[in-house]
């Protein structure tokens, strides 16, 4: 069934075979690994982002740090990796091996410059020698020089300077990537608009500390006895990621295609991003966990959702979830639930007594008999984290209540203390006629 499913999407006028790209990092650092991924099914790249050669780019050594948490390695990697190291002309050699031996896979060449005439010439340089697409990188959280890297994507005048500069340098379609450290993502993309950016991809990684050494008070990762504040990824940046792409989805003045990266693992990580606007998805860290074989599992998954729904092209679910979102004030306020057990399924872990007591509404009484939870519907707050923690998938749901159900206030200690009380209610002034 799921065989007369299209996963092709047109993004900026060129076809893409499906929805997923390697993005610019180490996973795209050469044309020897781009063709492993293409060979597994990834539909293009964004190619390591090139330098003009002027700079030596030199790695630290080690250069990056893992977070792991509980059994679950990988939810983090924190990277000090530069740009590319390689030089300039074997790097565009590589262009034109991908393009002669891969004609049909999008090859998107990331660059960044220091200067308007660095940023034209490494814009020409890759269109002259088969970049099908251009990615400005406004966002590498760990160059340190100004007017480059994220410093760029925080001058939102460079942004809108920089992409003119390129777009008057080249023919083909140019992605403005925006660094995600700084609170409203729109305002430079708006910025990267008006310079004719044709698109916008988002995120990269989010300045961060994976964690320091206590044996020598060194944070990670340690080089040679120093660190720095440097890029994070992984699935433990996807909601940042999520919401970035979700924003500008809403941005009517915007209204660019979007290209989605951050924390994507599984076909459902990136269906989540398309529903919520990006057309094409990008990946480097769950590459780095587990290969490139993991597109042919996307693509599976994702073929196998929408032929389950009967939707047969992805281009169709592109933003299907962004008239879904609100501020919170227009939630239904009225409309109120509490949590329901299936005790026949618990096991009596007690995890759920705990975080309610600890953490919720104190509604749950704990039948030591039984090793059971006992609810008191009247105190439920239905903040259901009683379920996220419960290793029982099915055990805890949402109820809703009828409309004549009131919740019972948090209790006050000693009301006794009303007396010895020092407050008057605030009173808003009238506004000055």
């Amino acid at each position: 069934m799921s065989d007369k499913i299209d996963l092709s999407i047109d993004f900026c006028g060129k076809k893409f075979k499906n929805p997923f790209l390697l993005s610019s990092s180490p996973v795209s650092n050469s044309a020897e690994m781009v063709a492993q991924s293409f060979e597994a099914g990834w539909a293009g790249v964004v190619f390591k982002t090139l330098n003009s050669d002027r700079i030596p780019i030199i790695h630290p050594s080690p250069r990056m740090h893992c977070i792991n948490y509980g059994n679950k390695r990988e939810i983090a990697v924190q990277n000090v990796e530069m740009i590319s190291d390689r030089p300039l002309k074997h790097n565009l050699m590589d262009f034109l091996y991908l393009k002669k031996k891969y004609p049909d896979n999008i090859l998107i060449a990331s660059i960044m410059g220091f200067s308007v005439e660095e940023w034209s010439y490494l814009a020409k340089a890759a269109e002259d020698n088969g970049a099908d697409m251009l990615e400005l990188n406004f966002s590498c959280p760990h160059i340190s020089v100004e007017g480059a890297g994220y410093k760029v994507g925080q001058a939102f005048h460079l942004i809108e300077q920089f992409t003119a500069a390129v777009k008057k340098s080249v023919t083909i379609p140019v992605i403005a990537k925006m660094t995600p450290n700084i609170t409203d993502m729109n305002e430079p993309a708006l910025f990267a608009k008006n310079g004719g950016a044709d698109a916008i991809s988002a995120i990269n990684t989010v300045r961060g500390i994976s964690g320091v050494g206590l044996d020598d008070w060194v944070p990670k990762p340690n080089v040679f006895g120093k660190s720095a504040i440097s890029g994070t990824s992984g699935p433990a940046v996807k909601p940042i990621g999520l919401n970035f792409i979700a924003t500008m989805a809403q941005c009517q003045e915007l209204g660019l295609p979007l290209s989605g990266i951050g924390g994507i693992e599984t076909w459902i990580d990136a269906l989540e991003f398309i529903v919520l606007g990006s057309s094409t998805i990008q990946v480097t860290t769950g590459i780095m966990h587990y290969g490139y074989g993991i597109v042919e599992d996307m693509i599976e998954g994702l073929s196998d959702c929408m032929a389950e729904r009967g939707i047969k092209r992805v281009s169709d679910l592109v933003g299907k979830a962004v008239p879904n979102l609100y501020e919170t004030n227009q939630f239904d306020f009225a409309r109120q639930g509490i949590t329901q057990y299936d005790t026949d399924l618990c096991i009596g872990c007690g995890q759920c007594y705990t975080v309610c007591n600890d953490a919720a509404g104190q509604a749950l009484e704990w039948d030591s008999a039984n090793r059971l939870p006992r609810l008191n519907e009247d105190k439920c707050l239905s903040c259901m984290l009683c379920q996220f923690i419960c290793p029982v998938p099915g055990l805890i749901t949402y109820k809703e209540m009828p409309a004549e159900w009131q919740r019972q206030e948090t209790a006050v200690m000693d009301k006794n203390l009303e007396k010895d009380l020092n407050y008057q209610p605030f009173i808003m002034d009238a506004p000055a006629a």
